[in-house]
């Protein structure tokens, strides 16, 4: 696979479209700690207000993503309006996952420095205002290809803010990353990650840092951490889990889990489910 296709196996794109038309007025989100908010804005101009009073003007066409989103406000002209698309996002099961983090709390790109996007916007009004069968499946697929579009361009002009994504982006720390991605297991060293990415140790390790935000090392143990979270989650027994990601016994695995976390994997998973049984009575 590709080095956004890879992550997005991993942590899978779903998204879901709650609202398209015209917005007048004042319209409040509240904040979300596992879901992303996506707002296409077809035709304003809109105010964007944050939850600390700043305000942005919106005045051309342009997509809004707020990856791990505060509470924030929409304020559209009462008699003109604006029309807009408006989505939640989550990536795998939600919450901190290396693609929402790596982004910035704020994301905004006018539509037309979108490229190759025009076609799938066609389309993605198509849908939104009218009245066709399948309506919200296809308005949900659209938005996450959309989605897929805005993460190629944050890669490609260099809007990460560190991370997986921003290491993902440079040339040759995607060699290494996408080697480490593909196989925690392997015994990782500071002198076989140097020899993948074709850089010197010293000057790896400082590029590495500087790039991603981590060292080696750190990068290595958090991904091993969150692919343990993803196996757990599925239902794999703690000490296969251990062998899969790198760890030679569950003991191991457990001590690094709750450096990582500060929990252990029992604790963790405990917490997972409260959380999903109390977003189902929500």
């Amino acid at each position: 696979m590709d080095r956004l296709s890879f992550l997005l196996h991993r942590f899978s794109l779903s998204a879901g479209v709650f609202y398209s038309g015209q917005i007048c007025g004042i319209h409040d989100f509240s904040g979300d700690t596992r879901r992303g908010h996506i707002h296409l804005i077809k035709r304003g101009p809109v105010d964007l207000v944050e939850e600390n009073g700043a305000t942005r003007v919106i005045d051309q066409p342009s997509l809004l993503f707020l990856p791990r989103p505060e509470a924030h406000r929409l304020i559209a002209h009462d008699v003109h309006g604006a029309d807009v698309v408006c989505a939640t996002i989550q990536f795998g099961t939600g919450g901190h996952n290396p693609i929402s983090d790596s982004l910035p709390s704020e994301v905004l790109i006018p539509l037309v420095d979108l490229s190759g996007a025009a076609p799938l916007l066609d389309l993605l009004q198509d849908e939104a205002f009218g009245d066709h069968c399948g309506r919200q499946a296809a308005l949900d697929r659209l938005c996450e290809l959309l989605l897929i579009r805005l993460l190629r361009h944050c890669m490609e002009r260099g809007l990460m803010q560190g991370g997986a994504m921003a290491g993902l982006a440079d040339p040759r720390l995607a060699k290494v990353l996408m080697a480490l991605h593909e196989d925690p297991a392997r015994p990782w060293d500071l002198p076989a990650m140097a020899a993948v990415a074709g850089m010197s140790r010293a000057r790896f390790a400082l590029h590495f840092r500087q790039i991603t935000g981590e060292t080696p090392a750190n990068y290595l143990a958090a991904w091993r951490i969150t692919m343990a979270q993803d196996l757990l989650r599925s239902g794999r027994p703690l000490q296969h889990v251990a062998s899969d990601v790198g760890y030679g016994s569950a003991s191991a695995l457990t001590r690094a889990f709750a450096r990582m976390t500060g929990g252990t994997p029992t604790q963790w998973q405990r917490d997972v489910r409260a959380s999903i049984a109390q977003g189902a009575t929500a």
